[in-house]
């Protein structure tokens, strides 16, 4: 038995007389194997199988090197290489199985990510979960002025108070429709039409580490809905962290947690840091970024990303000056 220490996880190789290689084990994640993690107020994500480790990254890389360079670079420097130069092959060698419980509203977007496998509960062959998501009334998030797809701030704790309860009613009505329908002995796939997208549901979702922490970086993203980025953040910190966390520690410092320069965005920038604060202008400019309306300059997203990133740096703005 060969055994390493990843960051604190113990991960193990074993090997038989023989030579024949065992099932890799991560201990961390098997502390939590089987164990529902607790999402919003009903739903949860479990580990239901796993393959690979960090451990099993680093073999599938070596073996485009070959056994003579196997030494050339240490584990977690080579992790964090294919991770920074985007070489996704190794990740895909590590594969996991959850079991997630979520609102069909939050799961219409998660489907969407069209590389896992999935295998969805049937409320044609059973009844459909006796459960549907809450919303407390502290808790009703604004319609965002600037993005038709996203929210800002919360509605007043009165007016939430309301729409709560009405929330409450509608939910119970409907599922007392959708029993009464069953009852009366109408098809369940039919039965089932005015269930609430509040409704819970389940499903089985098998994906490999490259695809999933490309789901991470889009559903952990500040700008993605909130229901949705809890279950994220709780595969993201409490499974994925235990399962590679080298990998982990990797996505978050060359992906999920760094600044991204367009070729426009580095000319702006190596001008300021220039000192020529007039030819970052006329750059942003001649890039088509600046526009005049009668009040003033009008709204372009991509000049807005970059005035973000420059604020992160202190740098002036100054074509707002």
């Amino acid at each position: 038995m060969k055994e390493r220490l990843w960051n604190g996880a113990s991960c193990e190789l074993m090997t038989s007389e023989s030579g024949k290689i065992e099932r890799v084990q991560v201990e961390g994640l098997d502390q939590i194997l089987g164990v529902p993690v607790k999402v919003l107020d009903d739903g949860f994500v479990r580990v239901i199988d796993y393959m690979g480790s960090d451990e099993s990254i680093v073999q599938a890389a070596r073996v485009s090197y070959g056994k003579g360079t196997k030494r050339v670079h240490e584990d977690r420097g080579l992790i964090r290489y294919l991770m920074r130069h985007r070489h996704t092959t190794p990740f895909e060698m590590c594969d996991i199985k959850l079991h997630v419980r979520v609102p069909m509203d939050c799961w219409r977007q998660w489907i969407r990510h069209r590389t896992a496998s999935v295998n969805e509960y049937s409320t044609r062959y059973s009844e459909a979960i006796d459960a549907a998501q809450a919303t407390p009334e502290g808790e009703w998030r604004e319609q965002a002025a600037g993005n038709r797809q996203g929210s800002q701030g919360l509605i007043d704790a009165e007016k939430g108070s309301e729409l709560s309860r009405k929330e409450a009613e509608l939910q119970s009505m409907s599922r007392q429709l959708y029993e009464h329908r069953l009852q009366a002995g109408v098809a369940r796939e039919q039965a089932r039409k005015d269930l609430p997208l509040s409704t819970y549901t389940e499903a089985y979702w098998k994906i490999n580490l490259h695809n999933l922490l490309h789901f991470l970086a889009l559903r952990m993203d500040v700008h993605a809905q909130l229901e949705i980025r809890n279950y994220a953040s709780v595969i993201g910190h409490e499974i994925v962290s235990r399962w590679c966390p080298i990998a982990w520690e990797a996505f978050l410092d060359y992906q999920f947690e760094a600044l991204h320069l367009s070729r426009i965005e580095q000319a702006v920038l190596q001008a300021l840091a220039g000192g020529n604060q007039d030819e970052a202008t006329r750059l942003v400019t001649e890039f088509g970024l600046i526009a005049h309306g009668p009040d003033g300059l009008k709204r372009n997203r991509e000049r807005s990303e970059l005035e973000e990133k420059l604020k992160q740096f202190n740098l002036p703005i100054p074509w707002l000056r």
